[in-house]
């Protein structure tokens, strides 16, 4: 399989409120997120909702991590894409998920660019990590 990037989709349940409605921990594990997965962080911005909440987007060089989180759910929602033969996302979904204390979780992968001409090949043991999601 060829890809141009890896796209993690992550849902976190059973979170601590207190975590998830914490904007300054919430961009500080966002940009820890990003060394760890070894990807050049640009940019990063967020909001805080009122009553609660938070959503923040931190901008890579190979692309993008987002997070939206419901602290009276205890749920965060995040968004991880990585192109590039370097960044490793899945790296980062795990550091999510230890750093918000999530006591479960939902990890979808998904290759992208497949079949796009425009896309580098994927290591036959890359492809089977990929499929492989933690639970």
């Amino acid at each position: 399989m060829n890809t141009v990037g890896v796209h993690c989709i992550l849902e976190l349940k059973g979170c601590p409120s207190h975590l998830l409605d914490d904007e300054q921990l919430i961009l500080e594990t966002m940009v820890n997120a990003a060394a760890t997965a070894m990807s050049t962080l640009l940019d990063i911005t967020s909001h805080k909702f009122q009553p609660q909440g938070v959503t923040a987007l931190a901008l890579l060089a190979e692309s993008h991590i987002s997070i939206h989180t419901w602290p009276e759910s205890g749920y965060a929602a995040l968004d991880i894409f990585t192109c590039g033969e370097t960044a490793r996302p899945r790296v980062a979904c795990e550091y999510f998920i230890e750093k918000l204390q999530a006591a479960d979780h939902t990890l979808s992968v998904l290759p992208r660019g497949n079949g796009c001409g425009c896309h580098m090949p994927m290591a036959p043991s890359e492809e089977a990590n990929l499929w492989q999601a933690r639970s």
